[in-house]
C-alpha cells in the first residue's frame, strides 16, 4: 500500500510528512487551549510533551493503520497544523481528524487541506466512508465538514469519554459517491 510518505500541495499549501524538526510547530499547536478545547488531549506545558504524538504519527503509519500530514505554508518548513486519517480500512471507513494553530483562523487553510486529504482517501486508499466525529460545540469545525458536502448524522450520546468524563459527539460523513 503506502510505501513512501505522500506529500500532497494545494495553492497556499504543502501536507508533509511530519517529522523531528516539527517539534516545537506541534507543541505550538497542542501548547495552545484554544487549539484542545474540542480535543480529547491533554494541553502540552513543555516542549518534550509533543515528542509522544510525532511518535504516534509515525508509528500510525508505519503500521498501515492511519496517515497524518503536517500542513505547511508553500515552501515553508514549519507546520501551522496537522491533517488527516487516525484510522481506516481498504474498501470500507476511514475516520478523519484535523487541527491548526489559532493564528491561521478564519483564512480557509482547513477546507483548502481537506479536499486533496479526502481525495487521497477515496482515490488512494480505497475508503467508501469518511467519518468526523465533532465534540458538542465546536462549530468551526461542524462549518468546514459542511462546506465539504459532510452530512451531519446526529449526536452519538456520551461516545467519547475522556479525563473522566462522558461527551456527546455529533458524526459526520462523506461517501466517495457523495464527493466530487
Amino acid at each position: 500500500m503506502l510505501e513512501t510518505f505522500p506529500v500532497l500541495h494545494t495553492d497556499r499549501l504543502d501536507l508533509v510528512a511530519i517529522k523531528q524538526e516539527h517539534l516545537p510547530d506541534i507543541f505550538k499547536l497542542f501548547g495552545d487551549s484554544r487549539v484542545t478545547q474540542y480535543y480529547n488531549v491533554v494541553t502540552l506545558t513543555k516542549e518534550y510533551e509533543a515528542q509522544k504524538y510525532i511518535d504516534l504519527f509515525h508509528s500510525r503509519f508505519v503500521d498501515k493503520a492511519g496517515i497524518r500530514w503536517g500542513i505547511s505554508l508553500k515552501e515553508r518548513h514549519n507546520i501551522i497544523g496537522t491533517i488527516g486519517f487516525n484510522n481506516f480500512a481498504n474498501q470500507h471507513r476511514a475516520n478523519i481528524g484535523f487541527d491548526l494553530q489559532a493564528e491561521f483562523w478564519g483564512n480557509g487553510y482547513l477546507t483548502e487541506a481537506l479536499k486533496p486529504v479526502i481525495e487521497f482517501g477515496f482515490m488512494q486508499l480505497g475508503i467508501n466512508r469518511i467519518e468526523a466525529e465533532v465534540m458538542q460545540g465546536n462549530i468551526a469545525s461542524e462549518k468546514v465538514l459542511g462546506k465539504l458536502g459532510f452530512k451531519n448524522e446526529g449526536i452519538l450520546r456520551q461516545w467519547m469519554y475522556w479525563n473522566g468524563k462522558h461527551y456527546d459527539m455529533t458524526m459526520f460523513s462523506l461517501l466517495q459517491s457523495e464527493f466530487g
